[in-house]
């Protein structure tokens, strides 16, 4: 990874509105507040561990293979001669170290064949620098320019909705707290972490707010059945009782109490001082390779253990409950896959 100063990504201007800039920053703070930077972030920090035990082992790099990869990326974006590079990615607070850093990490990241395990640091937590490096990925990846779609929708709704009511910013504030396992708002300990204050939490419950009524708006009733019918399975509610054990032994013995002694999850977790906790998700919400084991279970049904860390897992599905229409949960989830109709 690139050591020299630089220019902070983050100061990049994106969009306006009105006399108002938003930067870079902006647009990616509002996506982790919508709760949309996870996968970025993970699939980021893999490519970064790729990289550096590439470079443990001392691999060898293709050229020609990184080379190709970098002349497909100035034809897809119409850039015919260096200048025009240069000159493209000096408008975006780029450099062509940024540039040959991202493929070189890209290259890595597709050919290294062993497991790659990155460190688990929080965007939050992580370094200056780090976090230098994921901006200028966002924006070469493309993915800088769909957050900066997604604040842009909101602000438009704003504008053309005016101030929601104080219901309406509750009732995103309360869906705020309820994905992050908050249980006071506001949130002081995740907002130092991220560097922003109260003022602006309030301001993107606002134009959250004022996008989620134009897109109820926009998204009529009949319209949202046709989507619901769509997005059924995604969008089933499990109420869960999860078990930690510290070995597949342990999940083993708990489950066979379960099962066939017709003891309960919280009787094994007290008698076994095991950790036990509920818990309630979307289907969608979940890693996409554990909502296979999903699809057929019904109420009552206890899952085979998993791994999870350095133990595993034993899961139990209190309630299957499917999506109603009516719901305000699923009719958000419904807007956001219908996004660009509240673009009107």
């Amino acid at each position: 990874m690139p050591t020299r100063e630089s220019v902070s990504h983050h100061d990049l201007v994106v969009c306006a509105c009105g006399d108002q800039e938003y930067t870079a920053r902006d647009a990616i703070d509002a996506a982790i507040f919508r709760g949309e930077l996870d996968i970025e972030w993970k699939e980021f920090l893999h490519r970064v561990e790729a990289e550096r035990r590439g470079g443990e082992l001392d691999l060898d790099l293709d050229e020609s293979a990184i080379s190709s990869a970098a002349e497909a990326f100035r034809y897809e974006h119409d850039l015919i001669t260096a200048e025009e590079t240069e000159i493209w990615l000096a408008n975006r607070g780029l450099s062509f170290d940024d540039f040959s850093d991202y493929f070189t990490r890209d290259y890595y990241a597709s050919t290294l064949h062993e497991d790659i395990v990155p460190d688990e640091i929080e965007y939050n937590s992580a370094s200056s620098e780090l976090r230098q490096v994921f901006v200028a990925e966002l924006i070469l990846s493309g993915e800088l320019d769909e957050m900066t779609k997604e604040l842009m929708w909101r602000l438009a709704a704003f504008c053309a909705e005016g101030e929601p009511t104080s219901d309406a910013i509750s009732a995103q504030e309360r869906h705020f707290l309820n994905r992050n396992g908050i249980e006071s708002s506001p949130p002081a300990n995740w907002l130092k972490g991220l560097g922003r204050d109260s003022k602006w939490f309030n301001e993107m419950l606002t134009i959250e707010a004022a996008y989620q009524r134009r897109c109820d708006a926009l998204l009529v009733p009949h319209a949202r059945q046709r989507e619901l019918v769509a997005l059924r399975l995604a969008l089933t509610r499990f109420e869960t009782e999860v078990i930690e054990l510290e070995s597949r032994d342990a999940a083993q013995e708990a489950l066979f109490c379960v099962r066939q002694d017709g003891m309960s999850m919280e009787e094994v977790a007290v008698e076994g001082r095991y950790p036990y906790r509920r818990a309630d998700f979307l289907l969608e919400d979940i890693p996409i390779d554990a909502q296979q084991r999903f699809h057929s279970v019904s109420a009552g049904h206890v899952l085979e253990p998993v791994a999870r860390g350095d133990g595993f897992e034993l899961c139990r599905v209190m309630k299957k409950v499917e999506p109603q229409p009516d719901d305000p949960r699923v009719k958000s989830r419904i807007a956001g896959f219908r996004r660009p109709c509240c673009a009107a």
